[in-house]
């Protein structure tokens, strides 16, 4: 029988485990975007999620669930596959690191070659290196400061996405967001509880697919670079498609929003 002293001692080192992530400072909005480049620098990209802020509805679904808490969970998730992209990020590093060459430097990448001919080396460089471009282009973001608890985004001193993305200050410091009532008006944007689970499992998928993507790193099945990446874009495809083909299908079927 386990003595009820370790059940204690356990739980105690959860919290303290639960604790031991590091505190970023988001006061301001400038100090904001230096928060998210430096979770990744740290190898936690899986916080990345906290910085967005996306305003739920006073409503609760059929199941007791609120729309908060639906949101929530896609967040969470989200943070968990980041994880696990970050893991298998680092050991492709580790594996290919000697293939990989200037397909690490995204600025050369997908953004001007596409994906066409032997595209295995450009998916492997851009799960070697997901996070890249936050390094490499946050000197280009800015943030202005309104005074009235937003927080406009520039790019190259010019507003980000037509200021379609901004900021705006919360209890827990400052965060990225959107035009909430913009987006629910398009046909994209998840309205019901079942709708929000979806989206959920998706980036479940996506960290199961990395996942076995890194158990096969792992075992050696890769000769190349090439297969991997071959590999790493048929595992996740799959995903993607499925979830998506899910969550079209509701989206044709949802009833109206409560």
């Amino acid at each position: 029988m386990i003595h009820p002293t370790l059940v204690i001692g356990a739980v105690l080192l959860g919290g303290l485990c639960g604790c031991s992530k590091p505190a970023y400072d988001t006061s301001t909005p400038q100090k904001a975007i230096e928060a998210a480049q430096k979770m990744v620098v740290d190898g936690h990209p899986e916080l990345l999620p906290t910085l967005i802020e996306i305003s739920a509805r006073d409503i609760t679904f059929a199941d007791g669930v609120t729309e908060a808490s639906a949101i929530g969970e896609v967040q969470g998730k989200s943070g968990d596959m980041l994880a696990q992209l970050w893991r298998v990020s680092t050991k492709l590093k580790e594996r290919f690191g000697a293939d990989l060459g200037e397909e690490l430097d995204l600025s050369k990448g997908l953004g001007l070659r596409g994906l066409s001919g032997d595209f295995g080396p450009q998916i492997a460089a851009v799960l070697a290196n997901p996070f890249g471009w936050l390094s490499l282009q946050t000197e280009r973001l800015k943030a202005e400061d309104m005074s009235d608890g937003t927080a406009a985004l520039l790019w190259d001193d010019q507003p980000l996405l037509g200021g379609a993305l901004s900021m705006v200050e919360t209890g827990d410091g400052w965060k990225f967001t959107f035009p909430i009532e913009l987006a629910r008006g398009t046909e994209y944007f998840p309205d019901t509880r079942e709708e929000w689970a979806v989206v959920a499992a998706m980036m479940l998928g996506l960290e199961g697919a990395l996942n076995e993507f890194e158990g096969e790193i792992d075992s050696g099945k890769f000769r190349n670079l090439a297969q991997a990446g071959e590999r790493a874009g048929r595992l996740i495809g799959e995903s993607v498609i499925a979830q998506s083909v899910i969550y079209a299908m509701m989206k044709r079927d949802a009833p109206a929003a409560p």
